[in-house]
C-alpha cells in the first residue's frame, strides 16, 4: 500500500471529463487551493505525463486523494 504524497488534497473526478488534460487540470487546481507550490505541481505534471493513460491515473492516485 502506497502513501499519498499530498493527503490533504482531494479531487472529485466524477464530473471531470476523462481526458488526461482535464484530469491533470483538476489535480493542479486542487493542489493550488491547498497551497501546494507551483514547483510541486510541475513535478506532478511531469511524472503524470511520463507514461500512458494508466500511468497518469496511477500517478494521480499516488499524489492526491481521488474521489470517483
Amino acid at each position: 500500500m502506497s502513501t499519498i504524497k499530498h493527503p490533504t488534497v482531494y479531487v472529485d473526478l466524477y464530473e471531470v471529463d476523462g481526458n488526461a488534460f482535464a484530469i491533470m487540470g483538476a489535480v493542479t487546481k486542487a493542489m493550488s487551493r491547498e497551497g501546494i507550490s507551483k514547483e510541486e505541481q510541475n513535478a506532478y505534471f511531469k511524472e503524470a505525463t511520463s507514461g500512458d493513460y494508466n500511468h497518469l491515473l496511477a500517478t494521480t492516485t499516488n499524489w492526491v486523494n481521488v474521489e470517483l
